[in-house]
C-alpha cells in the first residue's frame, strides 16, 4: 500500500528483487567490472579477483544479494581465519565491505550487512626471516612435494619475487637463449605497474627446466591443466611444512636428538621474499640493488630523478644469492651455518 502511495508497482519491485540480475555472482560481474578495475591497480584487482573466486563464489553463488546476512559474512571470515590465513580475512573483510557499500551506492541494497563486524584478525607486521637451517628445509621439503608447489617454492626463493608473479608466469616473458638468460614480468602483471626483469641463475635455470609442459590454450609455466595458473596454496603449504617438519625430524633422530621435540615456527610464502631481502642484505648486496630486484616502487626525491634500472648489479646479485642458497642447501642438518666461511667462499668465487 505504501508502494502504490508513492507511485510505485510493488508487483514490478517484487520481480525486480528476484530477478537473476541480483544473483550475488552476476552483481560482483558488475562490481569488478565498475569498481575493482577502475579503481585499483592491476595487481590489486587481481588479488580481489581471486577472492571473488576462491572465497565469495564458492559460498554465495545463486544466492540473491539481499539474502546475504551478517551471519553469512562472520561465518565465512571465522572459516578462513580458522584454516590460518587471518591476513587474508582481513582482506576479504575488507572486499566484502567495499562490495556491500557499492551495493548500496547503486540501490541494490537499502543498507550493508557488513555493518558492525569487527576485523576478524589482528593487522600485523611481519618481521619473520628464515634461518639459513630453515631455507636448506624448504628446499628439501620442495624436493618432496614435487610438481608444481615444490618448484613454485624454490623460484619463489631463488628470485625474491612476488608469489602471483611467479604463479602466473607464462613461457612467453623468459629468455631462456640468451647469453644470460632473463624472465621480464611485464607492467600489466607487476604490483607496482613497471616491468621487471630478472636474471636467472644456473639453480633457478634448472629448475624451469624440470617442469613438464602442459597442453592447453595458454602459455602458462605452473598450471596443471594448461588453462589457469597454480591455486590451492593453503593445501600446498600444509604439505610443504609437513614435508619440513618430517625432514627436521629425521635429523634429529640421527643427531640422537628427541625427534618430537623439533617445531618449525610458522611462516609464509611471502617470508621468502623478506628473508632474501634481509640475507642478501647480510651477505653484502647492496640496499639499492635489493630493492631493485624486488621491483619496489620509488619514493621521495628517487622517484622523480632516479630512473636507474641497475640491471648489471641485478645480475650479479642474484648469481650470489643462488650460490648462497646453493651453500646452505650442501650444509648437512647443522642448526647455523657460519657466515664468515659463506663470505669467504662468496669473495674466493668472485676473485
Amino acid at each position: 500500500m505504501r508502494a502504490c502511495d508513492e507511485g510505485r508497482d510493488p508487483h514490478a519491485a517484487k520481480k525486480e528483487a528476484a530477478s537473476d540480475d541480483n544473483l550475488v555472482e552476476n552483481v560482483l560481474v558488475e562490481f569488478v567490472k565498475r569498481h575493482v578495475k577502475i579503481k585499483n591497480r592491476a595487481s590489486t584487482a587481481r588479488e580481489q579477483q581471486r577472492f571473488i573466486d576462491n572465497e565469495l563464489l564458492p559460498r554465495w553463488k545463486g544466492r540473491h544479494i539481499k539474502a546475504i546476512t551478517k551471519r553469512d559474512i562472520v561465518k565465512m571470515l571465522n572459516e578462513i581465519v580458522d584454516r590460518g590465513a587471518p591476513q587474508s580475512a582481513l582482506r576479504v573483510k575488507a572486499l566484502v565491505s567495499k562490495f556491500f557499500a557499492w551495493c548500496v551506492g547503486t540501490d541494490r541494497l537499502d543498507a550493508s550487512p557488513c555493518t558492525g563486524i569487527e576485523p576478524p584478525a589482528v593487522i600485523t607486521k611481519r618481521k619473520r626471516v628464515l634461518s639459513p637451517d630453515e631455507i636448506r628445509l624448504v628446499w628439501k621439503g620442495a624436493d618432496i612435494i614435487g610438481w608444481p608447489f615444490g618448484q613454485l617454492t624454490k623460484l619463489l626463493l631463488l628470485t625474491g619475487q612476488r608469489r602471483e608473479e611467479v604463479a602466473g608466469a607464462s613461457w612467453a616473458e623468459f629468455d631462456l637463449d640468451a647469453e644470460q638468460p632473463v624472465w621480464t614480468i611485464p607492467e600489466h602483471r607487476a604490483k607496482n605497474g613497471n616491468a621487471n626483469v630478472v636474471a636467472l641463475a644456473p639453480a633457478a635455470l634448472a629448475v624451469l627446466a624440470s617442469l613438464p609442459r602442459v597442453a592447453g590454450k595458454g602459455d602458462l609455466v605452473l598450471t596443471t591443466n594448461g588453462e589457469t595458473s597454480i591455486s590451492g596454496y593453503s593445501r600446498g603449504k600444509r604439505r610443504l611444512d609437513e614435508a619440513m617438519q618430517a625432514v627436521a625430524r629425521k635429523e634429529a633422530c640421527e643427531r640422537g636428538d628427541d625427534p618430537n621435540k623439533v617445531e618449525i615456527p610458522e611462516w609464509t610464502l611471502h617470508d621468502l621474499r623478506r628473508t632474501f631481502a634481509t640475507v642478501g642484505g647480510d651477505i653484502g648486496i647492496l640496499p639499492h640493488t635489493i630493492e631493485a630486484i624486488l621491483n619496489h616502487a620509488r619514493v621521495g626525491i628517487s622517484a622523480h630523478y632516479n630512473h636507474a634500472r641497475y640491471e648489471a648489479e641485478k645480475t650479479t646479485s642474484l648469481m650470489q644469492w643462488a650460490r648462497h642458497i646453493e651453500m646452505i642447501i650442501a650444509n648437512q642438518g647443522s642448526n647455523v651455518v657460519p657466515l664468515k666461511k659463506i663470505r669467504k667462499g662468496r669473495l674466493l668465487d668472485q676473485a
